[in-house]
């Protein structure tokens, strides 16, 4: 499948990839993408990908003028679904709607075989993947899942326990409602955006703060930064667990919840 989206200034070519040399060129942009350093493990291994592409797995690159700047990669799972492994987008092409692009590329890809959805994992920590996931593409948080993978060492996860919010995004698209500025008041803050954490007491809607950008913060202060990952942990995974659900995601860094996901 090819998808040409064209402006004054770019061309983005969306394409599945096959074939050693383009799987080779996707898992060393992807090294590039994580900072991975020799001796790390790789964000996927060019085994597993070149198996998921052989095996009829997803693996899909953008093209912006000629240059490969995104990869994704996923498999078939349970309930009709896509899962999407990984994901990303060279850091010199970002801005440009080239993530949107190749998630809609996926979309269409998870359409032509009959899915129903594509599900991922992401870090609840990084806010400006939590907006685009949860705000922009309109995917449903259904889980928190404590250090899902272990201990990591592939560069942008080193030191770091790897909780994750587990999502689904149906292949039919689906309108997302705005967060109304007096959702966001009335919210009670389980956890302030200095970090401190509260006591909701059981109110109908919550929000939980997240650090500006959680990743210069492991750089800059590697202790503030597990203390983010611990508070965030307690929670806005306590609240899942108490049933409560993620009804949206703020451009500020909110998430907000409802008790059974009813905003």
């Amino acid at each position: 499948m090819v998808k040409l989206l064209t402006s004054a200034q770019t061309e983005i070519r969306l394409v599945s990839l096959h074939g050693t040399p383009d799987l080779q060129r996707a898992a060393l942009l992807l090294r590039q993408i994580w900072g991975t350093r020799p001796g790390d493990d790789p964000p996927l291994p060019l085994d597993v990908m070149c198996a998921l592409a052989h095996t009829g797995g997803y693996v899909g690159g953008a093209f912006l003028d000629g240059e490969l700047v995104a990869v994704a990669a996923g498999f078939l799972a349970s309930g009709e679904t896509l899962h999407s492994h990984i994901a990303g987008v060279a850091s010199h092409a970002q801005g440009r709607g080239i993530g949107l692009a190749l998630k809609e590329h996926q979309r269409a890809w998870a359409a032509e075989r009959g899915l129903n959805a594509i599900s991922w994992t992401f870090d609840p920590l990084v806010r400006r993947n939590a907006y685009f996931n949860l705000d922009r593409l309109g995917a449903t948080a259904v889980e928190y899942l404590p250090n899902f993978y272990g201990p990591m060492s592939d560069g942008i996860n080193d030191g770091d326990v790897s909780d994750r919010l587990f999502v689904t995004w149906p292949v039919t698209p689906a309108r997302v409602p705005a967060v109304e500025p007096e959702t966001l008041a009335a919210a009670v803050p389980i956890l302030e955006e200095t970090g401190v954490p509260r006591h909701g007491g059981g109110a109908p809607s919550l929000r939980c703060a997240t650090p500006p950008d959680i990743e210069r913060l492991r750089e800059d202060d590697p202790e503030a930064a597990r203390r983010w990952r611990a508070a965030l942990g307690d929670a806005l995974g306590g609240a899942l667990a108490d049933g409560y659900r993620i009804t949206g995601f703020t451009r500020s860094g909110w998430y907000l919840l409802a008790r059974g996901g009813v905003a």
